[in-house]
């Protein structure tokens, strides 16, 4: 099997391929355009044939397209983290950075590595992901608004008093409008023009989150009715999850998502620590679901949580150990609602 590594970037992309020996047998550098990554397809088949497997650096901004127009030529495709890459660099005989030298880590890493998650074309977590980290970037500039805010209504009165979080309410908004509407100067002026952006921010935001609402409540019903785990949770777990079907197995989610345990004993089997790997938006997902449950009675996750908090563990190991039992529940939840997604439009189609 010839492995083609890339290392991908805004303008460019640059492939280096190597065999199972982690040989270097050529490379080549195209425009990251689909017209570019047709050239590389072009350049692969006439140089290899139609048998090789293509590794990109896992950073999805930059290579969510070149994912899809291989994809879409029916290529398989492998993510490499870049700890994988630095870890061949840093072992490597070639000293120096530059794209050639990370397209052939990324080809050697993904040479040596069988598990590696396999990219699939997943429309759906595609849009989940984008729709929630856009809500995400909303709520963050409108933080930054509030916080602005507040600072110019203290100029103007320091006996003036919000409600802690009251800017994110309508009620509380308007309710600033009115008060600054009275006010001359250019705080009160500035402070106008950023409590209106405020105000349209929020309209968007709860725009937006109605519809990652409908997506998840149509796509994955089965996880959503899992305790601890709500709609932007829910749309978290999918969009991150970049489509559960490339992993084989709940470890291999558990690995991805940063919640596999990592052993740390000697001569006192048994302990273990926590990972710092993985996606870490899965993982705070996980997180949340697992500090939810650990405290909410009549669940199992706080049975479980309460069981190994029995058995001598501290509450931080006892909500690892949770946290890696509910990514097998999630895991099992996400496989569920795909298959039955794939049932129903298979049936329609039909």
């Amino acid at each position: 099997m010839i492995v083609i590594g890339a290392d991908v970037h805004k303008r460019s992309h640059t492939f280096v391929a190597v065999d199972d020996a982690g040989r270097k047998l050529g490379s080549t550098v195209v425009a990251a355009t689909t017209s570019g990554h047709h050239k590389a397809l072009r350049w692969a088949h006439e140089k290899f044939g139609g048998e090789v497997l293509w590794a990109i650096e896992d950073c999805r901004n930059m290579s969510a397209r070149l994912e899809r127009d291989l994809l879409t030529a029916k290529q398989k495709v492998v993510r490499v983290t870049p700890r994988l890459m630095a870890e061949h660099r840093r072992t490597g005989r070639e000293r120096g950075k530059s794209d050639p030298i990370d397209a052939l880590a990324v080809a050697r890493a993904a040479a040596r590595e069988p598990d590696l998650p396999v990219a699939s074309h997943d429309e759906l977590s595609y849009e989940a992901k984008a729709l929630v980290d856009y809500r995400e970037n909303l709520v963050h500039e409108r933080t930054s608004k509030i916080n602005r805010v507040l600072w110019r209504v203290h100029q103007l009165d320091p006996e003036y008093r919000i409600p802690s979080g009251g800017l994110t309410l309508n009620k509380h908004q308007q309710a600033l409008a009115s008060w600054l509407a009275e006010r001359i100067g250019v705080d009160a002026r500035l402070a106008r023009n950023e409590v209106a952006a405020i105000i349209a921010l929020t309209t968007e935001i709860k725009e937006v989150t109605r519809e990652i609402t409908t997506l998840v409540r149509d796509a994955v019903p089965t996880l959503l009715a899992m305790p601890g785990c709500a709609e932007l949770t829910a749309a978290k777990l999918l969009g991150e999850s970049a489509g559960i079907t490339r992993f084989g197995t709940d470890a291999q989610f558990a690995r991805h998502a940063g919640v596999a345990p990592v052993p740390v004993w000697s001569a006192n089997p048994g302990r273990h620590r926590l990972t710092r790997s993985g996606n870490r938006q899965l993982n705070a997902a996980l997180h949340l679901i697992a500090l939810t449950q650990a405290h909410m009675p009549d669940t199992l996750g706080h049975v479980y949580y309460q069981r190994k908090r029995d058995e001598g563990k501290s509450k931080r190991e006892a909500l690892r150990c949770l946290k890696r039992r509910l990514v097998r529940v999630v895991y099992n939840h996400l496989t569920h609602d795909h298959h039955t997604r794939t049932a129903t439009t298979c049936q329609a189609a039909a």
